[in-house]
């Protein structure tokens, strides 16, 4: 899949990522600004995702580097799904979007880009969101660069 803006894809492209450990776990010790986190709860983050399918696609992560739900404690994933239902309020205060994808990827043969880290994914969507430039040109289109992106959601966060 391409993307039409680069500036941040570019540069994490040309950078060499072998043997670097788990994603999840480098953004947190990171600045929130430098990772995309744009809240930090007590057991989890809410981070956008470096490769969005739409602008304002973001991912509920536990701070424990787990593969599967079931390896968490209840209040965890108790926090994982109230995180998941403040992105939808803020992602819906920002973008109007007209419904959602949620969902998490466990384990490599269900799709998991990062299939040690357990992590929710959350997808604003609207109608006729998926065009020809998807489909044929195997080409994403996002409206707006992932740190405006980026701003918008952590003020939304901040909001509520």
């Amino acid at each position: 899949m391409k993307y039409l803006w680069s500036p941040w894809r570019m540069k994490y492209i040309e950078e060499d990522h072998k043997d670097e450990g788990c994603v999840f776990c480098n953004a947190q010790a990171k600045a929130d600004e430098a990772s995309l986190i744009a809240f930090r709860g007590e057991r989890a983050f809410v981070i956008l995702n470096l490769y969005p399918y739409t602008s304002g696609h973001l991912m509920v992560v536990p701070f424990e580097h787990a593969a599967t739900l079931e390896e968490l404690d209840r209040a965890t994933r108790a926090e994982m799904m109230e995180l998941t239902s403040q992105c939808m309020v803020t992602l819906k205060k920002i973008y109007r979007p007209q419904g959602f994808n949620v969902g998490a990827n466990i384990g490599v043969a269900a799709g998991a880009g990062v299939p040690g880290h357990v992590h929710i994914h959350i997808v604003p969507r609207w109608g006729g969101d998926t065009n020809f430039m998807s489909t044929l040109g195997e080409t994403r289109v996002l409206p707006e660069a992932i740190e405006e992106t980026y701003k918008r959601v952590r003020k939304g966060f901040e909001d509520v």
